[in-house]
């Protein structure tokens, strides 16, 4: 249907990609929200839940939950300020009356994972950003204790602006893919969050004889 269609892809902060938009840079982006900016228009695709991970190799990479004093003691891998992502991750302990010890701070996900995997810290990320290094075995997740931080994805395209047939189309599919990610998701959170509460009820019970 689009077969002559070009389409280019480009990366920031959520800030910065709602400028480009209002720019007239591009026609429409992925961002966390919630956004500001005067006549930019977005829609929530999908909420996620936010994460520590660490390399297999961490000294607790045992464990399934992970406390915010615990997590403010590690050298902490996180993105750049600017972004509703790291904003939440700052409230969560500012909240909690801690002073994390942050290390890195980098503007890609990809970027994070990295460097968790090398050993270089612990990282606060989307559950789904990481969940296929998690499943090869390349990190592992951690629950954060007595909190449940969300993060939303959504688009962001240009208030009353005219959008072109592959941009409703590209909107549609979007559309269409995420409603199943975020039931697939739930579904698997679902799961481990029990797995996890049953093997901290089975230590328990160890402790306790």
């Amino acid at each position: 249907r689009h077969s002559h269609a070009e389409i280019s892809v480009t990366s920031g902060t959520s800030e910065t990609l709602v400028r480009q938009i209002l720019a007239g840079d591009l026609d429409m982006a992925f961002v966390s929200l919630p956004v500001e900016g005067r006549g930019v228009q977005t829609e929530k695709l999908f909420v996620d839940e936010l994460i520590a991970i660490a390399s297999p190799r961490h000294p607790l990479a045992a464990q399934r939950v992970v406390s915010a004093f615990t997590l403010a003691g590690e050298k902490l891998i996180l993105g750049e300020r600017g972004g509703n992502t790291r904003r939440l991750i700052d409230e969560f302990f500012a909240q909690a009356g801690l002073h994390p010890k942050v290390v890195m701070e980098l503007s890609r996900l990809t970027s994070i994972k990295r460097m968790v995997e090398e050993e270089m810290g612990v990282g606060i990320v989307p559950f789904q950003s990481a969940i296929e290094e998690i499943a090869e075995g390349r990190l592992v997740r951690w629950w954060i204790e007595g909190a449940q931080i969300n993060s939303e994805l959504g688009l962001a395209f240009l208030s009353g602006g005219y959008q072109s047939p592959l941009t409703q189309t590209i909107v549609k599919l979007c559309r269409e893919h995420f409603a199943k990610v975020s039931s697939a998701a739930a579904a698997r959170r679902k799961s481990l969050k029990s797995t996890a509460k049953s093997k901290g009820r089975e230590k328990s019970k160890t402790a306790k004889r």
